[in-house]
């Protein structure tokens, strides 16, 4: 992984395109490519039977978040504090991280002007 200085992202965001995104998480993680390729295969298979866009817009959407996330070390680890909460913590924990990831993602959202979810 690329690293940054302190606070400071990785890379810049890239547009949200296929190309794009596979290019910078080869860059800051390259373990998720073959998730990546997967996705963008069931998604183009889901868009072509169904004659429809959505799965293709959902797929980048998706990605471009992570790398939203991902881009940021000090976001990422705390993201991925409270995914580990959410599984381990008992219920009221749980809640708590469900709205704390819920609020990353919606900020990640929002900062990218993406589609809605």
């Amino acid at each position: 992984m690329t690293t940054a200085a302190d606070g400071q992202p990785l890379v810049p965001q890239p547009p949200a395109t296929v190309a794009a995104l596979r290019q910078v998480l080869a860059q800051i993680a390259p373990a998720t490519l073959p998730a990546f390729t997967r996705e963008l295969d069931q998604a183009a298979d889901q868009a072509r039977y169904g004659s429809d866009l959505a799965p293709l817009r959902r797929f980048i959407a998706q990605w471009a978040v992570y790398v939203h996330i991902e881009r940021q070390p000090d976001l990422a680890v705390e993201f991925r504090r409270w995914e580990d909460l959410a599984e381990s913590g008992d219920a009221s924990q749980a809640r708590r991280a469900a709205a704390e990831i819920g609020r990353i993602l919606d900020e990640a959202h929002s900062a990218l002007a993406l589609f809605p979810r």
